[in-house]
């Protein structure tokens, strides 16, 4: 059930007078996910919280933790005149070592923009003469459409349609930052999307091991306002619990038949993140019985030389370590325009968000 505009600003007012009267001393929470840094910016929540309350941004992006090394390897194939590219459209400005996808299409090279990996399934059949490599990149949330779209390729017989996977997974994720003597969190607000597809279970570590409060939180002011407010609650009383605030929409178990596909297609690998370097356990690679579509195996090609940009601290900003101000580029060298890093590309990326809303006018010094 929907609330009123009326139900809809009382309920804000109780908790943001709630988060005021409980935020007695200085927390750090850590939005993991990007669309919720972008929300918090949208809907002006730094703003009511007081300055005890400090949010930081986690690893939540996919396009912003995806290694310069995966880019170079999508361009190296985009060079390959029998090959179609296939991506969603966040990824045509990133910058990899020395290219983008935007600037190799601009050059000749075949790279198509799909909004369902489906899509890429119409173009093999299209172009029997050519390989199409569908760039897969995302977490929990997209993985099931990959995995899908892989069983419809088998099932349809198309042979000439590959994964360049790059798929990862958050609990590991949190489990390195939380292991990082750096970073200081009080407290998460994990992200609804992909605890909807793989449930609680995955993240209850993060109180039980960690004694840290989290809360699966959705994505509108009013669900982040609460999220904040059920952290500080438990802070406050030195609780540490993991409390679904997203009840409407994730379920403890999360989604069982989307899992099914997943677990059928894809098994758990080490992954490389952006900031983070190897993880293990926290990427998805395509089981052997699927190997034949996975773009490395069947379609090798020589090493592709990688490196990240010169002073660029995006990997910092996934970690929690800095706030994109810090970074040297933000708002000079690196725009939304000429990122020079990945966070100032995507929607979801952090310091894309910071600039767009923030200008930089706020510090977290």
């Amino acid at each position: 059930m929907r609330l009123t505009t009326e139900e809809t600003a009382r309920a804000a007012r109780f908790f943001a007078e709630g988060i005021h009267r409980l935020a007695s001393r200085p927390v750090r929470l850590m939005e993991v996910c990007g669309t919720h840094t972008v929300s918090i910016f949208r809907a002006g929540i730094r703003q009511l919280l007081p300055p005890t309350v400090e949010l930081v941004s986690g690893p939540g992006c996919p396009v912003c933790v995806t290694p310069n090394e995966y880019l170079d390897t999508a361009i190296a194939y985009s060079r390959c005149s029998d090959i179609i590219i296939t991506t969603f459209g966040d990824m045509l400005k990133v910058p990899g070592s020395d290219s983008s996808l935007m600037a190799e299409k601009a050059k000749g090279a075949d790279i198509r923009i799909v909004y369902s990996p489906l899509e890429s399934l119409t173009i093999a059949r299209e172009n029997p003469n050519k390989k199409i490599v569908f760039l897969a990149v995302g977490f929990e949330t997209t993985a099931p459409t990959a995995a899908a779209t892989v069983l419809q390729a088998e099932q349809q017989g198309i042979t000439n349609f590959f994964v360049l996977s790059a798929h990862k997974l958050v609990p590991p994720a949190l489990k390195a930052i939380l292991a990082e003597p750096k970073t200081k969190v009080d407290g998460f607000l994990l992200p609804g999307h992909t605890v909807t597809i793989s449930g609680l279970e995955p993240y209850y570590f993060v109180t039980q091991e960690h004694a840290i409060p989290a809360v699966v939180t959705g994505f509108e002011a009013l669900d982040i306002l609460q999220g904040v407010y059920l952290l500080l609650e438990q802070i406050s009383t030195g609780k540490a619990e993991l409390v679904n605030q997203y009840r409407r929409v994730v379920k403890p178990e999360g989604n069982p038949a989307a899992r099914r596909i997943l677990d059928k297609v894809y098994q758990p690998d080490n992954a490389v993140w952006r900031g983070f370097g190897v993880i293990a356990g926290s990427g998805l690679a395509l089981t052997a019985v699927y190997q034949r579509f996975d773009a490395k195996a069947a379609l090798p090609l020589g090493k592709v030389e990688s490196r990240e940009p010169a002073g660029c601290r995006c990997g910092e900003v996934l970690r929690g370590l800095i706030m994109p101000a810090d970074c040297p580029h933000f708002g000079l060298s690196c725009t939304p325009e000429q990122p020079v890093g990945a966070c100032m590309v995507s929607v979801e990326g952090a310091c894309a968000a910071w600039y767009k809303y923030g200008q930089g006018r706020w510090s977290y010094a």
